[in-house]
């Protein structure tokens, strides 16, 4: 009888606490988008809940100007919300059980991608993120001997404002494992050229490119997702790579293109406009959602076809 009580009593707890924590995020959602937690104020950004936030891979700095570069980046949505982490000049998702990213996203203008004496590539060096927690944290020994490049997903001539951007980019939470000879160094470096060159036609490039693991069907007749892992941390291999880009013009017309590229040697000849695909195959193969803030009626062309 007496245990029957205790237990009553901690139910009727239970609920008055749930329902008090319910009307203070009510009150904190209908009257104000800010919050103060531990002495520190709290702003939900764009496509976050309440309570959202971005970890910072940098130390935390309470700057109007870090803020305000995540949310120019993320203007058009979050494809998803797992341990996002922004940097001085991209934000991406990390996906720590395969020690690779499940999104990077960037914005870019013509400012990013003209020559910068100021910034000199050769001086960055492939580094392990700190920020991240070493169970799940991919080593540059992950890649050596193993047959593959670590292949920028933000590309570093994306990020040619300031010498610390580029460097970040050298950061292994934005590596994946890419096939060199015939990929990395050639088609997939072909795409990256071609993202660039939008900036001549468009004044904000949004920029979304990750991993994809995709179905084989084995001999057996049936279908299998499969692939390789490297190294000591066990790093995944792509099957294939994605990027979804929207171009917004000065007119507020917006433009997207959607690639897929299999992790392979691809021909030269190939042409960068043959791995056009929908934009949604790619996100019901990743589970993601790209610019969800972005009414698809609002855009003007679809891989260069009127929407």
């Amino acid at each position: 009888m007496f245990t029957k009580r205790i237990l009553h009593i901690a139910q009727l707890s239970a609920v008055g606490l749930a329902g008090y924590y319910i009307g203070q995020r009510d009150k904190f959602s209908s009257n104000e988008d800010t919050v103060t937690i531990d002495g520190k104020s709290l702003k939900s950004m764009p496509g976050l809940p309440i309570f959202g936030t971005v970890s910072a891979a940098t130390p935390y700095t309470d700057s109007g100007s870090a803020k305000d570069r995540v949310s120019q980046i993320m203007k058009y949505g979050f494809p998803s919300l797992d341990n996002v982490r922004s940097y001085d000049d991209f934000v991406l998702s990390y996906d720590r059980r395969n020690r690779v990213p499940n999104w990077v996203f960037e914005h870019i203008t013509k400012e990013h991608v003209m020559k910068n004496d100021a910034v000199d590539r050769s001086k960055c060096d492939f580094t392990p993120d700190e920020s991240i927690h070493p169970f799940f944290r991919s080593q540059n020994s992950d890649y050596k001997g193993s047959g593959f490049d670590r292949g920028h997903m933000a590309a570093a001539g994306n990020h040619r404002l300031a010498q610390k951007h580029v460097e970040q980019t050298f950061l292994l939470t934005n590596m994946a494992p890419q096939v060199g000879e015939g990929f990395n160094r050639h088609a997939w470096n072909r795409l990256e050229k071609h993202v660039r060159k939008l900036t001549k036609v468009y004044d904000n490039v949004y920029c979304c490119t990750g991993p994809l693991y995709l179905p084989r069907k084995d001999s057996d007749g049936k279908s299998y997702v499969k692939y390789q892992v490297i190294g000591a941390n066990s790093v995944a291999v792509p099957t294939h790579f994605y990027k979804v880009v929207v171009g917004e013009a000065t007119d507020g017309l917006l433009d997207m293109e959607a690639y897929v590229m299999p992790n392979q040697k691809i021909p030269d000849e190939t042409p960068v406009s043959s791995y056009m695909v929908p934009p949604e195959t790619i996100e019901r193969a990743a589970g993601l959602l790209f610019f969800n803030n972005l009414q698809r009626s609002k855009l003007n062309r679809i891989n260069g076809k009127k929407a």
